[in-house]
């Protein structure tokens, strides 16, 4: 009885270095590649920032904060929407560009792809981020204020061809996708517009049903309440198809200009530093979010439709989009200041 007794404490202190011993084996390992790098601190380990690169309220700002609330449980933790507004989506790009704590991810768009075009913000989309899909799309609407005479795209084209550098194209700011469209649809029917910037939609928008403006390629979701008060008149949409927000207003393709089919696009990017593992566990986590049918119908409130496409075809798109706006922004000599 004596005996056992005396022999506890040598006990206790032999397996508390034999647990000590365990676990620097295990760090040791996971530190030499014995184990999987996630067996010492699984990702992630701390709450995920989406930085939004616009004010609340917009499409970008809704797809953030659905994917917050689907992705958080998936992920294991809370999801934080950061909003950085400014500069045309710029400001919030190089403020994701610049964390390097591997917990910040950015909701980027096509102003992300157009603001390194105009040599406005020293980023690089290729070099500085990696996708993980994309989120959601919306169309542009061309319109008209209802006052106009103008009830058709010919008759605008008609009009523009007759009458040159008369009609005003309004737009949400230089370099947007709206003044980008405009000047694409400018090159591609040949006609000359006056390009007239202005400080967001919601500056632009009494100028154009006033009538002050003659023109404008905007967000469905900004110009729907507009045209359904009947204040805007729409011509055509940018979609691949026509909406079912606007059934009776064909799309430009099917009036004959497949090559403006344009569509505002969200898609979720990394700063450089998350692993392979740690994009493709991101990248399931969005397909499954955006399959979602609660996703689905929560997105349709804001105006926006989900848009599947995986790593892959994210960096092939945003290639594209590269290509395609570099093209109309040499061409037609858009300044970063203009």
């Amino acid at each position: 009885m004596h005996d056992a007794a005396a022999a506890s404490p040598a006990v206790s202190i032999s397996r508390r270095r034999a647990l000590g011993l365990l676990a620097s084996g295990f760090a040791g390992a996971a530190g030499l590649g014995g184990l999987p790098a996630y067996a010492a601190q699984a990702w992630p380990s701390k709450p995920v920032r989406i930085i939004v690169p616009f004010a609340p309220g917009g499409g970008a700002d809704g797809s953030a904060r659905v994917l917050g609330e689907v992705m958080s449980p998936d992920l294991g933790q809370s999801i934080i929407v950061d909003n950085r507004p400014g500069a045309g989506g710029s400001i919030g790009v190089m403020a994701a560009v610049q964390a390097k704590d591997q917990h910040t991810l950015l909701m980027g768009s096509n102003s992300m792809v157009i603001g390194p075009l105009l040599n406005a913000y020293n980023y690089d989309v290729a070099r500085d981020l990696d996708p993980i899909g994309m989120v959601s799309s919306q169309p542009l609407v061309l319109v008209v204020p209802a006052s106009s005479s103008i009830t058709s795209l010919q008759q605008l084209i008609a009009q523009a061809k007759a009458k040159p550098g008369e009609l005003s194209a309004g737009n949400s700011g230089n370099g947007t996708l709206a003044h980008l469209t405009a000047e694409l649809f400018a090159l591609q029917t040949s006609v000359s517009l006056i390009s007239v910037p202005y400080r967001g939609e919601s500056a632009l928008m009494p100028d154009l049903m006033s009538g002050l403006v003659s023109m404008g390629f905007l967000n469905l979701p900004s110009v729907l309440p507009h045209i359904r008060s009947q204040r805007l008149r729409a011509l055509a949409v940018s979609s691949p198809q026509r909406v079912a927000e606007l059934p009776d207003v064909p799309t430009l393709s099917a009036l004959g200009h497949p090559e403006l089919e344009v569509r505002g696009w969200a898609a979720l990017m990394a700063p450089k530093g998350l692993s392979e593992a740690e994009l493709g566990r991101l990248e399931k986590s969005l397909a499954q979010c955006l399959a979602s049918e609660h996703v689905k119908s929560r997105f349709t409130t804001f105006g926006v439709t989900p848009y599947v496409q995986g790593r892959g075809q994210t960096r092939e798109l945003l290639a594209q989009e590269t290509a395609r706006w570099q093209e109309v922004i040499k061409t037609r000599n858009i300044q970063a200041n203009a």
